[in-house]
């Protein structure tokens, strides 16, 4: 293991053991605020501790079998434990790289998820709702909850547009690389002639902003319209301006709402939205120049770049970003998409490990 990383790692045992001081002396839970981050930064360090001592602990069985394998008696026993040490230790290495690599700020944050018709008039908007459903039946599998923003329904089932709240701890961390345009070969059900059709839809995955720290919207910077809600929703919705439509001037962002019943909180969901879409923004064109100086295969977040095709009549999906194909067609639409997001985050994670390594040797 490089010298750089031993000592990074030493200075962890010793920030561990600080914090557990810290947490428990009397005197711990007099600010709160700082009680809680405490206990969050040990909840980070403890397993990258933990390796670290099983790392020390398997150097030290290895130094100790080298030192038998001068007594001829014990020689083939430690030439064992010597290769099974060392594989050992190769392992806790690579675990320990993966536990030294950048945290994403946003990845324990909820998500709004954001899918939005293509190319293909009513079937893309059948697909809309097909994707829904399987991000919606995932988040219940993980039993997180979801919460619809808004929807625009299409004219013959699915949506133009819906954007839904999905609340769980590192929802962000799994879904943020759904985000770009997801295209589907299927007979629609209209088609009499049996021929396939190809559509599209975009999909985007926002982190949900901290109401605090995050985004900063000045009111002069907002135009704020009411308006009666459109479609169903009862007898209530349709007689009230109870809708929330806010327009953020500087950028042109335009946020409506109109699922809630109260107008208060369609303001509060609209302004959620829009704090997201604004720092999904900005954090996009800081990855953008990022991209510049190195291409990331894993996590761009453009949407228009075509990152996942469903051919029903194949049965298969295939992610064109790690050359990925599953021939599970139904598991996946109902849902079952954890072998997806895991190839995608061990591909991610390897191409930080690459970059380590890279910057390391230059």
């Amino acid at each position: 293991m490089k010298p750089s990383i031993v000592t990074k790692l030493a200075q962890l045992d010793e920030r561990l053991d600080e914090v557990r001081r810290l947490l428990s002396s009397e005197n711990a839970i007099r600010d709160m605020e700082s009680y809680r981050k405490l206990n969050r930064e040990r909840a980070e360090l403890d397993p990258v501790v933990a390796l670290y001592h099983a790392y020390q602990a398997c150097a030290d069985d290895i130094a100790t079998a080298l030192e038998m394998a001068d007594d001829p008696e014990m020689r083939e026993f430690a030439a064992t434990e010597v290769k099974q040490g060392r594989e050992r230790l190769e392992q806790i290495e690579v675990d320990l790289q993966k536990q030294l690599l950048p945290k994403d700020p946003n990845d324990d944050r909820n998500v709004f998820l954001e899918i939005r018709a293509g190319t293909g008039g009513d079937e893309a908007a059948l697909f809309s709702g097909d994707l829904f459903r399987m991000y919606a039946r995932f988040a219940e599998r993980n039993r997180w909850p979801v919460e619809i923003i808004s929807e625009s329904c299409g004219e013959k089932g699915g949506f133009k547009e819906i954007i839904a709240r999905i609340v769980g701890q590192g929802a962000y961390s799994v879904l943020k690389f759904e985000s770009g345009a997801h295209r589907v070969q299927r007979v629609p059900t209209t088609e009499t002639q049996g021929r396939i059709h190809t559509s599209a839809c975009t999909v985007a995955v926002l982190p949900e902003a901290d109401e605090v720290s995050d985004v900063v919207l000045n009111p002069a910077d907002l135009r704020i319209d009411t308006f009666r809600a459109s479609g169903a929703g009862g007898q209530h919705i349709n007689k009230t301006d109870s809708a929330v439509r806010i327009t953020h001037l500087p950028t042109g962002t335009v946020v409506e709402c109109q699922d809630g019943r109260s107008q208060h909180k369609n303001k509060a969901q609209a302004l959620a939205v829009l704090a997201a879409r604004i720092k999904d923004k900005e954090e996009r064109t800081a990855h953008a120049k990022q991209a510049a100086e190195r291409k990331s295969l894993v996590g761009s977040g453009d949407r228009s770049e075509r990152i996942r095709t469903y051919n029903f009549p194949q049965g298969r999906v295939t992610d064109h970003r790690i050359n990925l194909t599953l021939y599970k067609m139904d598991h996946i639409m109902d849902g079952d998409i954890s072998e997806m997001c895991n190839a995608l985050m061990a591909e991610y994670q390897a191409e930080q490990l690459a970059a380590l390594a890279n910057e390391g040797n230059s």
